[in-house]
């Protein structure tokens, strides 16, 4: 599939969506290269996708008809704790006050991308062949009739533990955190937008997973645009880029932060995709990704760090997110 460059897609975009035309669009994470086509367009035997159950994908019976096995290698703790103590040290001289670190990580498993894209219910799912496949579960931003809005995700818990609910909700690393996410998103919506407000404030979704129930907070802002955005749908989401859930704040120096501290292309991870159907668009942060190499399949993730945060619990995070989103009850672990 052609690959755009940022000067050329928002062109593109922002033409396609003048002249009423249904189309997807994957961005990767430095805005610097995007896939954009007509839905009409798209060969299924190259790209499938599904967003919020809109896609391309014929049906097929999502449960898994064999066993499987899924085994992660993450990273060494040491090895972690350098980047995450840069981070702070980064932190508590000003330059960033939350920042979202992550890592590849290798993975052993005998399913394919395409079976990973079929047996799972993300609400954005999207697989690339012999590229990645995405079951991400946050928006990015929802448009509909003229307004505008965006779900930000930050904060997670293991389900599986007592009172999980409350304990994530009760953190004080958590509140921080999503409280800073959510007033940058609140002025990144303001940018490009009229009336923007807090609608939902920091509440609770379950995600079920391999290993059982995974919980995370959001939060619901929105706000208005004005009568003729699809003609501008491409100038108003490269301006909205990268999406603050998976960098930070404040934006352009903790984007700086985040490539010394990482040391690796995200790619099209933590980048965005979505579908503007002629009229409504709808998109996803591309999270929960697992990419194919030449030395083997590797599962990006990461979490937010903030002055509060303590190493090993962001590490533990780091691999928790490392999952399959089949529910316990349906999987064959082998």
């Amino acid at each position: 599939m052609k690959s755009y460059s940022k000067t050329e897609a928002i062109y593109f975009m922002n033409q396609l969506g003048n002249d009423g035309t249904p189309f997807i669009f994957l961005i990767d994470f430095s805005g610097k290269s995007s896939i954009i086509a007509p839905t009409e367009h798209i060969d299924p035997n190259e790209l499938l996708y599904s967003f919020s159950n809109k896609g391309n994908n014929p049906p097929q019976n999502k449960s898994l008809k064999k066993d499987f096995h899924w085994a992660p290698f993450p990273m060494d703790y040491a090895d972690y704790v350098k980047a995450f103590d840069l981070v702070q040290q980064e932190i508590h001289t000003g330059n960033s006050y939350l920042l979202n670190l992550t890592f590849p990580t290798p993975i052993s498993t005998n399913l394919s991308l395409k079976e990973i894209f079929f047996s799972n219910r993300a609400k954005y799912r999207i697989w690339w062949k012999d590229h990645f496949t995405v079951f991400s579960p946050e928006s990015f931003v929802e448009i509909k009739d003229g307004k505008i809005s965006s779900f930000p995700m930050k904060g997670t818990k293991d389900g599986t533990l007592p009172l999980a609910a409350q304990q994530l909700l009760e953190d004080p690393k958590e509140q921080a955190e999503h409280a800073t996410i959510v007033d940058l998103i609140r002025n990144d919506l303001s940018r490009i937008a009229q009336k923007v407000r807090v609608e939902r404030y920091r509440y609770v979704e379950t995600l079920n997973t391999v290993n059982g129930p995974l919980l995370q907070t959001s939060s619901h802002i929105s706000g208005y645009l004005s009568e003729n955005y699809p003609s501008q749908i491409g100038s108003l989401l490269f301006t909205l880029l990268p999406a603050g859930s998976i960098c930070g704040a404040p934006k352009p120096k903790t984007v700086d932060i985040i490539k010394e501290a990482e040391g690796y292309d995200r790619g099209f991870y933590t980048g965005i995709c979505g579908i503007f159907d002629g009229t409504n668009l709808d998109s996803g942060v591309m999270i929960r990704f697992i990419e194919k190499t030449e030395h083997g399949l590797i599962f990006k993730s990461g979490g937010g760090i903030t002055a509060q945060s303590d190493a090993r619990a962001e590490y533990d995070e780091l691999i928790q997110k490392i999952y399959l989103p089949i529910p316990l009850t349906e999987s064959k672990l082998a």
